[in-house]
């Protein structure tokens, strides 16, 4: 018999491809449902939407690892090596990614938020590394991506006390970027990937890996990185068509083909 499908993709008419993660009862991110996430994310590469939405449940965005998979060290590193391979192929995705939050996104959960590029939660949902309460300590990203997200303090507080911290306190650190009530939440999240999908998005994932880039060097690195893709962005149609509009009509005022 074949795997269950664990991640489902839906590509709309307004650019925007949605990932929902489904794996009944908790969203747990087993390492079947980790390989299916990093395959969709190729496909995304290969094949790139003008915006991605990943998104879970309504209770759960998800739970984290699938514990029963866990063991000694050579355990660990083949969990830890599949949380690697498929969140770095969601944070290489060349578009804006956005993560669309309702409920409980803890450890891994947590960790996949943070591979993407815009965090959008619900008022109740509710974020944590509590690896340290089972002893451990996160595996899927936590300790390098949340502390460049939130500086390395309050990284520290989290990953240290496994404390979880409600929407309104995400906000307040910068570990997500908006919050909205429940029953907006989906609309928002789409209104916003559209909104994108709509725009320049050859030089969106051109700006994008400037900055992700740049973040791993120096600054005159990530000078000269910046550099290398504003002369690369000129190659596309888009800043063709989008610098001819501001000429003739003013700013955005624009229609991009995407390419």
């Amino acid at each position: 018999m074949s795997d269950p499908t664990l991640v489902h993709l839906d590509r709309g008419d307004d650019g925007v491809a949605v990932v929902r993660l489904d794996n009944p009862k908790v969203n747990a991110l087993s390492t079947a449902l980790l390989g299916q996430l990093e395959a969709i994310a190729a496909e995304l590469t290969d094949d790139p939407p003008g915006a991605v939405v990943i998104t879970g449940g309504e209770r759960l965005f998800a739970a984290g690892a699938d514990i029963s998979e866990f063991g000694g060290p050579d355990e660990a590193r083949r969990v830890g090596g599949a949380f690697r391979s498929a969140l770095d192929a969601v944070a290489a995705i060349p578009r804006a990614t956005i993560a669309s939050v309702s409920g409980f996104a803890l450890g891994g959960g947590c960790e996949l938020a943070l591979a993407c590029d815009i965090r959008i939660a619900s008022e109740r949902a509710v974020f944590g590394q509590p690896e340290i309460l089972l002893g451990i300590i996160p595996g899927g990203g936590g300790t390098q991506r949340l502390a460049r997200l939130v500086g390395p303090s309050r990284a520290k507080d989290l990953i240290l006390t496994g404390r979880q911290v409600k929407a309104a306190e995400a906000l307040s650190m910068g570990l997500v970027d908006r919050v909205v009530a429940p029953d907006e939440l989906e609309s928002a999240t789409r209104e916003y990937a559209a909104e994108l999908a709509r725009g320049a998005v050859a030089a969106q994932g051109l700006a994008k890996a400037a900055i992700d880039e740049g973040l791993d060097t120096s600054l005159a690195e990530g000078l000269g990185i910046e550099q290398d893709r504003f002369a690369e962005v000129f190659g596309t149609a888009d800043a063709a068509t989008g610098v001819a509009s501001f000429l003739e009509h003013g700013p955005g005022k624009a229609t991009f083909e995407g390419r």
